[in-house]
């Protein structure tokens, strides 16, 4: 049974913790361009992630945004999936998610929209299941076109989530930023893969909130935006979107909903930390 602690909710928004383990590399390997007062900086953002002799320890989480009047649900991103997924060779598997939405009372069936912010392993296995067929049997999934056109062909998520719901009819690909519905808006946060995205979701009644997916994984990206991670595909586009959404949001006072991070909802730097804009980040191509 699901605790309270794997199902988070602001507003309409509810944070779903699919799974939580350690990384396969440590946290000091995973940003190598960090130094001592980022790595303090950021244990005391988020002390949850400082695993046993320096390992990374993250979760994998997924995102439900209800509709007004609640009546479907969009859901963002879809955890690490089963024991037999793609993830299984480095993902915490199986994830939680089925039992998560049954606890959140989300019906399958209700979700009319699974956005995937980019085509990683941890964020597509609960798109489809060992038959191919899509987990969301009603829902239309959005990918940014860029980031389906990017993907190797041997990629286990092309056969997993691409191939099947293209057949299914059911992969939509959009092209640069794109208004779901009123108050729910993707738009590109490219570099940790070529069409990464984020989600803005606005409320009229509270403040709006922004899904980064993989636009920061680790606390030391908030206190130090300039600091590249290992597995970023370009990792000054993503120094840049980084910049951007996390300017974004302290501009505008929206709170940030991580994938990664031990805490599911955290507030935007509101100050600069101090370092160059590189951050060492050179150092990790």
């Amino acid at each position: 049974m699901p605790n309270s602690s794997e199902l988070t909710r602001m507003g309409p928004v509810t944070a779903l913790l699919d799974a939580t383990g350690l990384f396969f590399r440590s946290a000091r390997d995973a940003f190598p361009g960090a130094v001592p007062a980022d790595w303090a900086a950021a244990a005391a953002l988020d002390p949850g992630a400082v695993g046993p002799e320096g390992a990374w320890r993250l979760d994998f989480r997924c995102f439900a945004v209800t509709d007004p009047g609640g009546s479907g649900w969009t859901l963002i991103d879809a955890g690490v999936g089963p024991a037999g997924g793609p993830g299984a060779p480095w993902c915490p598997v199986p994830g939680r998610l089925p039992d998560l939405l049954t606890e959140a009372g989300i019906d399958r069936a209700d979700v009319h929209t699974v956005v995937l912010t980019h085509l990683h392993e941890d964020h597509t296995g609960w798109a489809a299941d060992a038959a191919g067929r899509p987990f969301f049997p009603s829902a239309r999934y959005v990918v940014q076109r860029a980031e389906t056109a990017a993907l190797d062909r041997q990629d286990p998520v092309w056969d997993w989530v691409v191939a099947p719901l293209r057949a299914a009819g059911q992969l939509h690909e959009v092209d640069g930023r794109h208004r779901l519905r009123p108050g729910v808006t993707l738009f590109p946060t490219p570099g940790h893969t070529p069409g990464h995205q984020s989600v803005l979701v606005e409320r009229p009644d509270g403040r709006d909130v922004l899904v980064t997916g993989d636009v920061l994984v680790h606390a030391v990206q908030l206190v130090a935006p300039g600091v590249a991670y290992a597995h970023e595909r370009d990792p000054a586009t993503a120094r840049s979107s980084r910049a951007e959404l996390l300017a974004r949001a302290a501009d505008s006072g929206a709170v940030l909903a991580t994938a990664h991070l031990t805490r599911p909802f955290v507030e935007p730097p509101t100050a600069p930390t101090g370092r160059p804009p590189g951050g060492g980040a050179a150092d990790a191509r």
